[in-house]
């Protein structure tokens, strides 16, 4: 698939009114913010004929930027030298492509490299948003999208897709966006309740004393993004699978339970040491433990971490995996939240603390995390033409980096994208169906 750029520009927000809102002000990285991803992350859509033009598209991206106007700014710092994002509308990157073939004799859309030239580079980026509007022969149109992490999560990501939809439809944004990160105030006195030091954050100084060493034999082999299809029926048997210790409790979630079960069968393919210890790092979003609302727009994540040694996880059943999930998530509640704002608040400069988010390790064996996207609107992107019948992330060929998204058939169905080492495949294929 050769794709060709035909135009790239920058465009800017518009405004309703005749004075439009001052360039100087800026927003300061909320406390959440400073402890996620320093990237942009991409996704990829794809829409049937017809669909609308590159005008409407764009008048539509420029009105969700003036709600949004984040996206439309810079990262940067303010006097003190603290992170900050400048209200600047210095505007998102905006690239009009086409591809010489029709969609279908592109599909399958497959996670492999040839997605990266479906959306703009991600590093080196100055834009904290940028599209790329590519079609094909067909009169099919693929959206690849980028955003920088730091800016906002994936819920509020997702409601700004939704919003640049409806502005494309002429419909009024709704609901509007929660701007003000400055909520999250410390306690006074401070309670710091956990430890949040080697969980979130990590020492500066213990970072450049021992950085990530791969093993160099990992460093030869060869990572495939390997994409797995759960039905209906295989999430139903999996969760009561999952949930039948649990007596008269209530039962794990979808999530939950298929989770417990790749876990298990990630760790099985990789042949470790039943020695080791695996973890699992698991975001937790924080809007319904602070009662906030999911408009909301930033960073709202902390993350929860089970973990076992391997020889356990694989010997004890399904349901001991997903009790080990099911009971970190829940420790990570509406006391853990206060007092991981008490500690950023007071302890982070202090320490000289750096935030353990990274995504730019290859390799996280024998550990995984996973990005859920089953919550989130991703899927409710309608230019006017419908909603997407292709959505996934692009190709992140980071072993151990697991993403699991609605399946655009639209039944209930789950897709997971897994990257692992090819040589371990052939064990996850073989394992991946069976309910133990």
């Amino acid at each position: 698939m050769k794709v060709r750029e035909e135009s790239s520009r920058i465009i800017k927000p518009s405004y309703d009114e005749d004075s439009p809102p001052p360039t100087t002000n800026y927003i300061p990285l909320g406390v959440f913010d400073k402890v996620t991803y320093n990237t942009h992350i991409a996704v990829i859509y794809a829409y049937r004929p017809p669909t609308p033009p590159y005008t409407t598209l764009e008048l539509g991206l420029q009105k969700a930027l003036s709600v949004y106007r984040e996206w439309a700014g810079r990262l940067g710092q303010d006097d003190n030298g603290d992170p900050v994002i400048l209200l600047n509308d210095e505007g998102v990157r905006f690239v009009e492509a086409s591809v010489d073939s029709t969609l279908n004799q592109a599909m399958p859309l497959k996670p492999s490299e040839s997605l990266l030239s479906l959306h703009p580079r991600l590093k080196g980026v100055l834009e904290l948003v940028q599209v790329q509007l590519t079609r094909f022969t067909c009169g099919a149109l693929v959206v690849g999208f980028t955003a920088h992490h730091l800016v906002a999560d994936g819920h509020s990501t997702s409601n700004f897709l939704v919003a640049w939809g409806q502005a494309c439809q002429g419909l009024e944004i709704t609901p509007l966006p929660l701007h003000d990160r400055a909520i999250f105030s410390p306690r006074n006195p401070p309670h710091f309740e956990f430890d949040h030091t080697g969980v979130e954050f990590m020492n500066k100084k213990v970072d450049k004393l021992y950085p990530l060493v791969t093993n160099f034999m990992d460093q030869e082999r060869e990572i495939v993004v390997h994409k797995v299809h759960f039905t209906l029926q295989f999430l139903a048997n999996i969760k009561a699978k999952a949930s039948s210790m649990n007596g008269s409790n209530k039962p794990y979630s979808t999530f939950e339970s298929l989770l417990a079960h790749l876990w298990r069968v990630i760790t099985k393919a990789r042949a470790l040491s039943g020695l080791e210890t695996t973890q699992v790092r698991i975001s937790v979003n924080g809007r319904s433990r602070l009662n906030l609302p999911n408009e909301y727009f930033g960073n709202l994540v902390l993350w929860a971490f089970p973990r076992a040694k391997v020889k356990d996880l694989l010997r004890e059943p399904l349901p001991y995996a997903a009790k080990l999930i099911h009971d970190a998530v829940v420790k990570v509640d509406k006391n853990y939240f206060k007092s991981f704002i008490d500690f950023v608040s007071n302890k982070v400069e202090d320490e000289d603390l750096i935030a353990t988010a990274d995504m730019n390790k290859s390799v996280l064996c024998p550990n995984l995390e996973v990005d859920s996207w089953l919550n989130f609107p991703f899927c409710d992107l309608d230019f006017g033409g419908g909603c997407p019948y292709i959505f996934m992330p692009s190709y992140f060929p980071i072993e151990g980096m697991v993403f699991i998204l609605p399946s655009f058939i639209g039944d209930g169905s789950i897709d997971a994208f897994i990257p692992l080492f090819e040589d371990n495949l052939p064990n996850f294929k073989q394992n991946c169906y069976s309910i133990e």
